[in-house]
């Protein structure tokens, strides 16, 4: 019998949705278990597969609650909205007739802040930048309030794919397909609002897969210049007066 092994270090962020891959596809014959800190998490067996079978996992903790996926075809398991009390160390095990396999997942969480808030003044520019290296295996799609205005995949790069948004964001988007960072220049009131930056990447030769969402709250500010004249204008008492009040009321 054949037996490999194989250990893999992985670092993600809380919230992210990450997959642990068997790099298998099952068959009647295979059984597979995946352990959480020495607790069963997840089991196929022939065409069965059951989740979270241990007291530990699933009634006195609850710590997997409604969260893991085991995919019934390749036996890999995803962990949603991990998050840092699910950091540990994650052992597959694969049983064949012919073979045992053992894989060992150190997968360490950190806690971020996923919420970023930025403001910019009318006029300037702003880029929205992902923080994560660039792989082959990369997908970034970029929202503005629910809606898709850029993506990258692989090489391949879209932006403002529809009407609406192409007409919004008129040639003032600017992609860095080496980076995944977006620029918007030229910043108006109206594209004030969330930007939500979805991130997924396949790493560590194709044994794990990272999908995380970051969120930028953005405001473009607006200052009347005519306004700032006035205000910046010691000598001018009357003239601050006169325009703050007839701009606000």
């Amino acid at each position: 019998i054949n037996y490999a092994f194989l250990i893999v270090t992985v670092s993600v962020m809380e919230g992210d949705t990450v997959t642990l891959y068997t790099n298998v596809t099952t068959t009647q014959q295979d059984e597979i278990l995946w352990y959480f800190n020495d607790t069963r998490i997840a089991v196929i067996a022939g065409d069965l597969s059951r989740i979270c079978t241990d007291v530990q996992c699933n009634e006195d903790t609850e710590r997997f609650r409604d969260r893991l996926n085991l995919e019934n075809q390749t036996g890999s398991l995803t962990i949603k909205n991990i998050q840092t009390a699910d950091t540990g160390v994650y052992q597959l095990k694969i049983f064949s007739s012919s073979s045992i396999s053992e894989k060992i997942f150190s997968v360490t969480v950190d806690a971020p802040d996923k919420v970023k808030t930025i403001s910019v003044k009318k006029g300037e520019y702003v880029t929205f930048d992902p923080g994560v290296i660039k792989t082959t295996n990369y997908v970034m799609r970029l929202y503005f309030n629910d809606s898709l205005i850029a993506e990258i995949t692989g090489d391949q790069s879209k932006i403002c794919t529809d009407d609406e948004c192409k007409e919004r964001f008129r040639d003032r988007l600017k992609l860095n397909n080496q980076t995944g960072s977006l620029t918007i220049t030229d910043t108006r009131t109206t594209d004030s609002g969330e930007y939500k930056l979805l991130i997924s990447s396949r790493i560590l030769q194709n044994s794990v897969s990272i999908t995380s969402l970051k969120t930028f709250i953005f405001t473009v500010i607006a200052i009347l210049k005519h306004i700032l004249k006035c205000l910046n204008n010691s000598k001018s008492r009357t003239c601050n007066q006169k325009v703050v009040g007839s701009e606000f009321q």
